[in-house]
């Protein structure tokens, strides 16, 4: 009996304090306003109601690579959108645009005002070769040639010259494969999307005739999925031409595949050994088992040479890509470099590791009270969804550290108050989300005028100009 009364009484303890401690509100600080910000976010308002998030980004307009990465052509993506603003304007969420993590604010200056901060500042670095010539004009990153074509202000004024007919595009993921989209799609179908008028003006005078996209590997390991193939097969005016003799003994590989490689595998090899090209005034020209070994030309690039290579090992997945010695050289007037990201190190107190270029932690979970989430917390793999599943992961890790009083509640925090105080004294103008959707009416009204959906804004202090006539960011309380 007394063992009984004992143990009831224990039970009784921890209820009270899981109560009381679930009764404070959560104060939680996300760093970065793209998918993994709102996909945290939602996750920990539906499973934690009792919190105010602020959500803090650099840009006056959030939504980050949903904005500023996915392909004009690709609308339906977009819709993600719609998800995104519900939760913003959830009672318990912020956002704060224009706000420069790492400049504007410190990380211990974040962990002073919130129970928890939460990093999704994504991966921004993009990575290199290292190669001679590689500091050669014309020789831009994918990332940027995306930014300046999407209305991502720091590459509004990336120096595009399209004057050549051959482009070489080094990688074949999502990424290389929309730069050749947008390399070889007809004027008239851009003109329907949310591109930026400045990159459409050049494409215009395009001489561009044949985009070559370039893997080290073979078409086995290519890491476009099929919708992205499809869409360039399927491309008006433009002929997909591969080199049939890298597609010996693949079919028969074929039944023993995983679905999503299973289905892409069949339309690569259906396309290169079945269907003749169609005749046309551009070229698609995927190339495999070639690695760049240098850069050619005087100040502006002129071409690629490549060493062949030929892959090693059993299993196709881990198969890796070995030097036959034979060198090839192919003329090109604009190389587009696609071969990944890497996050920086934002803050000195960031546990960082530099050499895989993202924030060391264990699912999430980076420091006392300290989280992160999406690229910067796995390296820049997966798509949207993948990114979804790893926040609501880092949402739960944070839910669960607060019921099992690991974040003390009980701690006051002032949250944004004492934020908004910081910035305000350091002249920092910041953009609410009714700031934003000023932005977005106004961008909203050009694409009108111009007969498509928007016209991005690229500059930064009309984008604050215009947010100004919205509602100002202010504290609860």
């Amino acid at each position: 009996m007394i063992r009984y009364c004992s143990l009831s009484i224990q039970r009784s303890v921890r209820t009270f304090m899981t109560s009381s401690t679930q009764s404070q509100v959560a104060k939680l600080c996300i760093v970065g306003g793209g998918p993994a910000a709102f996909y945290t976010a939602q996750h920990i308002i539906k499973t934690f109601p009792e919190c105010e998030i602020d959500i803090l980004e650099r840009l006056p307009v959030p939504f980050g690579l949903v904005r500023f990465g996915v392909a004009p052509d690709h609308p339906e993506v977009k819709n993600v959108i719609n998800t995104f603003t519900k939760t913003a304007k959830s009672p318990q969420v912020r956002f704060a645009g224009n706000v420069n993590f790492g400049i504007d604010l410190s990380l211990q200056e974040l962990k002073e005002a919130y129970h928890a901060v939460i990093l999704t500042y994504g991966a921004e670095e993009d990575k290199t070769f290292g190669i001679p010539g590689e500091n050669l004009k014309n020789i831009i990153s994918a990332r940027e040639f995306v930014g300046w074509y999407n209305g991502l202000p720091r590459d509004k004024d990336l120096n595009v010259d399209l004057s050549d007919e051959n482009v070489v595009i080094l990688g074949q993921g999502n990424v290389a494969v929309d730069a050749a989209r947008m390399l070889l799609s007809p004027l008239d179908e851009l003109r329907k999307t949310d591109i930026t008028e400045h990159a459409l003006a050049t494409l215009a005078d395009s001489k561009v005739k044949t985009v070559y996209l370039v893997g080290r590997r073979g078409p086995m390991q290519v890491a476009f999925t099929i919708k992205e193939l499809r869409e360039m097969i399927n491309l008006k005016d433009c002929s997909s031409i591969f080199e049939k003799e890298h597609f010996q003994g693949i079919p028969e590989l074929i039944p023993n595949l995983v679905r999503p490689r299973k289905r892409l595998t069949e339309l690569l090899v259906k396309s290169a050994l079945e269907t003749n090209p169609k005749p046309s005034s551009k070229t698609f020209r995927p190339l495999f088992l070639r690695s760049p070994l240098s850069f050619t030309g005087d100040s502006k690039v002129t071409g690629v040479e490549f060493d062949l290579n030929t892959l090693q090992g059993e299993e196709f997945e881990h198969q890796t890509a070995i030097s036959t010695g034979v060198k090839e050289s192919i003329k090109s007037g604009l190389v587009l470099r696609s071969i990944g990201y890497r996050s920086v190190c934002a803050d000195p107190g960031i546990p960082f590791d530099k050499q895989k270029g993202r924030v060391i932690n264990t699912k999430g979970r980076v420091d006392h009270g300290v989280y992160s989430a999406g690229w910067l917390s796995t390296g820049p793999v997966g798509v949207i969804l993948s990114t979804m599943s790893n926040a609501f992961e880092t949402g739960a890790n944070v839910v669960d550290d607060i019921r099992q009083d690991i974040i003390n509640l009980n701690e006051k925090k002032p949250g944004l108050r004492a934020i908004l105080s910081k910035l305000d004294a350091r002249g920092v103008q910041t953009v609410s989300f009714d700031g934003w959707e000023k932005i977005d009416q106004e961008e909203t009204k050009r694409g009108k005028a111009l007969g498509k959906p928007r016209e991005k804004i690229v500059n930064i202090g009309e984008m604050l100009q215009i947010a100004e006539s919205g509602k100002k960011l202010t504290a609860k309380g």
